[in-house]
């Protein structure tokens, strides 16, 4: 891995003293055809992007939008009908065995992983397909297993091990090659909120070593956690491309606060950067506040308010990609 994460266009130096690419990732007039029942579906049409080195590109869409596509091509699994695609330098095409040397694509859940060996086991069996030498896996799997947190429980049988614990796993095993460009696909699918945000943590971590990374992800949380920019995909074709703080605020808001309560309406106040609809709820009454942003501010004001009300219900709902995606595209 990279030592030092470059400013924007600088050009990282290889291991050697030579200049690098600018770019971890460059991608222009990709087109990728599929074939189906003997005619031509188009899954990506004239897609351009770059992602810089200790950078995060969160790429969007809904089911068939082309995200996965986009990600097997990076990662040299599917070829392109047309266009151009380099990772750190290489072709996908053409210097397809040099580009998974640089690459590491992270699937979620039991996915490539060994259950009835250790961590320690799994990291020592990927790390041989990845050319290490024997001598250099026990110090390379305990230098990863201590980076994800999961040195404790290094000799423990991997099917003993939570979903979060297990794509802690995928990442260090991603990382054993030491490569330039992460590709992550729906990496926190399935994992509790206090492990979701541990692996957010990790993956930002990443980038302070110069690690590129590709998010693909549902959840507007993982994309508001850990991309630097956004590229929204529709039908095949980028249709934004965003900061994330342009993205945050496309979103309008992050989450809803739904409480449902017996008895009488509540009378309570709210900041105006919470605005509240009513309705009513058979017996009681029903709430929908909406938040902003993750600040505990907002929670600790909602908390305030409901003091006293008979509440039966209260959930925190994140806001639907979907719902986003709909509003920018009207």
């Amino acid at each position: 891995m990279a030592g030092v994460r470059p400013a924007p266009g600088e050009r990282l130096r290889g291991t050697a003293g030579a200049p690098g690419p600018a770019r971890a990732v460059e991608v222009a007039g990709l087109r990728r055809d599929y074939r189906r029942d003997g005619r031509t579906a188009v899954a990506l049409d004239a897609v351009d992007l770059h992602v810089d080195y200790g950078e995060v590109l969160g790429v969007l869409g809904v089911n068939g939008a082309g995200k996965t596509t986009l990600i097997k091509i990076l990662a040299t699994l599917l070829t392109p009908t047309a266009g151009r695609a380099t990772v750190a330098g290489l072709d996908v095409v053409r210097d397809h065995k040099a580009v998974r040397r640089q690459v590491s694509l992270v699937l979620g859940g039991d996915r490539g992983l060994y259950p009835r060996l250790s961590a320690r086991d799994n990291l020592a069996f990927f790390g041989l397909l990845a050319g290490l030498r024997t001598r250099e896996l026990a110090s390379r799997s305990t230098e990863l297993l201590t980076q994800v947190g999961l040195l404790e429980a290094a000799d423990q049988r991997v099917e003993t091990f939570s979903k979060g614990m297990r794509q802690r796993l995928h990442i260090a095993i991603g990382l054993v090659s030491r490569p330039r460009v992460l590709l992550l696909d729906e990496p926190t699918l399935g994992l509790d909120p206090e492990e979701a945000e541990r692996f957010r943590q990790n993956v930002r971590a990443l980038c302070g070593e110069g690690i590129a990374v590709i998010l693909t992800s549902h959840y507007l949380l993982d994309i508001d956690r850990m991309a630097d920019r956004v590229v929204m995909l529709h039908d095949g074709r980028i249709s934004h491309t965003l900061t994330i703080e342009e993205f945050r605020a496309s979103a309008d808001t992050v989450a809803t606060v739904a409480v449902r309560g017996g008895g009488p309406r509540p009378e309570f106040r709210l900041p105006a950067a919470l605005p509240v609809n009513w309705s009513q709820s058979g017996d009681g009454w029903a709430a929908e506040i909406m938040l902003p942003d993750w600040n505990p501010a907002h929670l600790a004001a909602i908390g305030q308010a409901l003091e006293g009300a008979q509440v039966t219900d209260f959930q925190v709902l994140p806001v639907a990609l979907d719902d986003v995606f709909s509003r920018m595209l009207r």
